[in-house]
């Protein structure tokens, strides 16, 4: 997937949740990746602006649903260390 042909479904606090979010997707046939700027893993504390799970644009609608009804609805604004909507920075 090249940057213009993907969209970000989520940013989580943890490379762990966003393995489990691209898990789901994936056995729900969407190609899902991982992207965090943590050195590959090596430096965990980096996540501090989260990791990102990616799909390819084209599958961003159906990843938002599997997303959100996977992750229970909360009353508060933020969800509890669910899956937020992330900006995919378009506008």
């Amino acid at each position: 997937m090249d940057d213009t042909s993907v969209a970000v479904v989520a940013v989580v606090p943890s490379r762990t949740e966003a393995e489990v979010a691209a898990g789901l997707l994936r056995s729900h046939g969407l190609r899902a990746a991982v992207t965090a700027d943590d050195a590959g893993g090596q430096e965990p504390q980096w996540q501090i602006e989260g990791v990102r799970v990616l799909v390819a644009r084209a599958d961003e609608a159906k990843a938002r649903r599997l997303l959100d009804s996977a992750v229970p609805a909360v009353e508060s604004p933020a969800p509890l260390s669910g899956w937020p909507q992330a900006d995919d920075g378009d506008g």
